[in-house]
């Protein structure tokens, strides 16, 4: 990653190379994303943090209805019936259901499940609301939250109770629940990529990591700042599993009955803290201009000096024409300094200095967080000029994080060296393709298979698996994993 200059007054953030994890927790606290609740493993999302989970939603929402979905939205409460019908469905979530036994004095006659992921309760109604092919495909997305009894968690990557997207569509063929799977990976893919400045690894899981009930399940892998993987995003074709044991038939062009062919999809407010891990640094947080809920913020210099405070106004007027998200910070109770730092910690990509030298010279100094260096530019056309380092910044940052992620991953041809890249990156490998292997790397070092490349040809690494040395059939990547 860019090397930084530390400033010395950033004390109260632990060094990443001192604590990864700890520097994780001591960011988010103290640029108030979020915060503990009351109740064990749950977070309450600050303002700061949900103006960030707006601007993703903002981003996914316009590429969802511009490949034909249509929001809706379904109860939290699912009876243990409905669940009950997918055995292998129930089985993998069975350990992180929360249940409604009682409601107000009465006690419940059957348990309600908090949705863990509402597959469930879609495919009833779709029973219900499919009777022909003319009413195929139907492409729903809901924005909720779901309820997972977490053992051990974190803020954004794994809480009891998250935010999320969950997309979930029938179609009459299984092509077109094929093409459907991997649209909306590539329009997850998209928006990490070029939002969110997170390079990704996409492909398909291994049966051994596939959702529970999917017949076949996609991701997308991103590297965080230790060396681990996060999945960043799934999407997953059902075929007609579901369809059979919910019963969800409908009249083709034929005139025959035959089940839909589903799809489900979802990405959480974990990208947030892919977000903190990929792109920060020891002074806080670095965000990427296209996802930052503020993109540039305005210092007054000397604010008693003539022409500054009215400098500024102006300022922010015209970068607010143009379309940017400005803030103008004229707080008189803390010092320049304090405001430094305070906006470097949040990740503000440009702060623009004013002061009486600057109105002299006709410029304003900015400050690029990305590289924490300062520039000056001139104050005539000053929205377009930042308008355009708001860009290099969105750019640069994907640079950095993807020669990072390509530094740290690696070819590894037997599994003494498998165990000593995954320590701190991604190992690329052929495997077998038998679950066995998978057991034993993870049993030995912790680690799992992420997803094995589109491009097997392209991506060959030699022609056995890493683990046993029989005749390989895929490439995979295995890394230790959030």
């Amino acid at each position: 990653m860019a090397k930084q200059n530390k400033q010395e007054f950033v004390t109260h953030i632990t060094p990443r190379s001192e604590d990864f994890s700890q520097w994780y927790t001591d960011v988010i606290l103290q640029t108030e994303l979020c915060d503990y609740a009351p109740v064990r493993g749950c977070m309450i999302v600050r303002p700061y943090g949900y103006a960030i989970w707006e601007r993703i939603q903002e981003e996914m929402d316009k590429r969802f209805k511009e490949t034909g979905h249509q929001n809706v939205y379904f109860p939290m409460l699912i009876p243990e019936s409905l669940l009950l019908k997918e055995a292998e469905h129930v089985e993998g979530f069975a350990p992180e259901v929360a249940w409604v036994t009682q409601g107000g004095t009465e006690k419940l006659q059957e348990r309600l499940a908090v949705r863990p992921t509402s597959e469930t309760i879609f495919c009833t109604m779709y029973a219900k609301w499919v009777q022909t092919w003319r009413d195929l495909p139907m492409k729903y997305n809901q924005w909720c939250s779901v309820m997972r009894w977490e053992k051990a968690t974190r803020p954004f990557l794994r809480t009891s109770e998250f935010l999320w997207q969950e997309g979930h569509t029938i179609h009459a063929t299984p092509e077109e629940a094929q093409e459907e799977t991997l649209t909306m990976l590539g329009v997850y893919q998209e928006v990490a990529e070029n939002i969110l400045a997170l390079p990704v690894y996409v492909g398909q899981k291994s049966e051994k990591e596939k959702f529970a009930g999917a017949r076949a399940t996609y991701s997308m892998e991103a590297m965080m700042q230790d060396g681990k993987a996060l999945q960043a995003g799934t999407s997953h074709n059902f075929g007609t599993n579901f369809s059979e044991a919910y019963d969800i038939q409908f009249q083709n062009k034929e005139g025959k009955l035959t089940y839909v062919h589903e799809t489900s999809w979802g990405v959480s407010t974990r990208l947030i803290g892919a977000i903190i891990m990929t792109h920060g640094d020891e002074r806080g947080l670095r965000l990427p201009p296209k996802v930052a809920p503020i993109q540039c913020v305005i210092l007054p210099i000397a604010a008693h000096k003539p022409g500054v405070t009215e400098a500024c106004e102006k300022l922010e007027q015209e970068l607010k024409a143009a379309g940017l998200r400005v803030k103008l910070d004229d707080r008189d109770t803390v010092s320049a300094g304090f405001k430094f730092n305070d906006w470097e910690l949040k990740g503000v990509p440009v702060r623009l200095e004013v002061g009486p030298r600057d109105l002299e010279n006709g410029v304003v100094t900015i400050f690029r967080r990305d590289l924490c260096e300062k520039v000056t530019l001139p104050l005539e056309n000053i929205a377009e000029s930042v308008a355009k380092l708001l860009d290099e910044i969105q750019q640069e940052l994907f640079n950095q994080a993807k020669a990072f992620r390509d530094e740290r991953t690696k070819v590894v041809t037997n599994i003494d060296e498998l165990g000593e890249v995954v320590q701190s990156g991604f190992a690329k490998a052929m495997w077998c393709g038998e679950q066995a292997c998978e057991d034993v790397i993870k049993e030995r070092f912790n680690a799992t298979s992420r997803n094995m490349p589109f491009d097997q040809e392209g991506e060959k690494c030699g022609e056995t698996c890493v683990c046993c040395g029989k005749q390989a059939k895929k490439v995979m990547y295995f890394a230790k994993a959030y």
